[in-house]
């Protein structure tokens, strides 16, 4: 929970200028944010994916790299950067109203490789293009057949998202992203089929 006593500036989170009127819609409906006490985004944070990530741990570089990489999906912002400044909440996201909004602020982003970390609930506010797109999924072999474990797959997605902003370079394509991660993970490539991304599949 932030410690600080810096006020919510709205106007100075990033992509403001696309979610700002939403963003303000959700406080205003919930006054039980304290929006009188902010701290950055890395620091707000706790769950199992963002303590794999562990931010306060990487070099400067790869903290920089992060702040310019990583997108936080936010039930109450919509969109954040981990440098952006905010205060605790505990809100369950409303897809409804994000959608257009959020499509509007990650326009830019249409053709640029994405890694997806996101949980299914959040996959819902926005669908990247697939062919761009690689999703993180993680198994573990259990009697010869793969398992969905979820709670590791949070915290492998921490752990691939670390790596990637530990490297000095980033990954353009999907084929790229596979050759960078297989430093550190037994994982493969799924190719995209109909409407569905490419797949990256972590196995433990």
């Amino acid at each position: 929970m932030p410690t600080k006593s810096k006020a919510l500036a709205l106007a100075a989170l990033s992509f403001h200028k696309d979610l700002t009127t939403t963003r303000a819609k959700v406080i205003n409906e919930h006054e039980e944010i304290d929006i009188q006490h902010c701290d950055q985004a890395s620091n707000v944070y706790s769950g199992v994916l963002y303590q794999a990530l562990n931010y306060s741990s990487l070099s400067a570089t790869a903290q920089v790299r992060a702040d310019d990489t990583i997108l936080i999906f936010s039930a109450v912002f919509g969109l954040l950067r981990l440098s952006d400044p905010i205060p605790y909440y505990k809100v369950k996201i409303d897809p409804s109203i994000w959608r257009k909004p959020l499509a509007n602020a990650l326009d830019e982003f249409s053709d640029e490789l994405i890694v997806d970390c996101r949980s299914s609930t959040y996959s819902t506010v926005w669908t990247p293009n697939p062919r761009s797109t690689v999703g993180v999924r993680v198994f573990k072999n259990v009697d010869g057949a793969r398992k969905v474990i979820t709670h590791m797959s949070k915290q492998t997605r921490g752990h691939v998202a670390r790596f990637l902003v530990s490297e000095s370079s980033a990954p353009r394509t999907p084929q790229e992203l596979l050759e960078v991660l297989h430093k550190q993970f037994n994982c493969s490539l799924v190719a995209p089929a109909g409407k569905k991304s490419w797949f990256l599949d972590v196995i433990l």
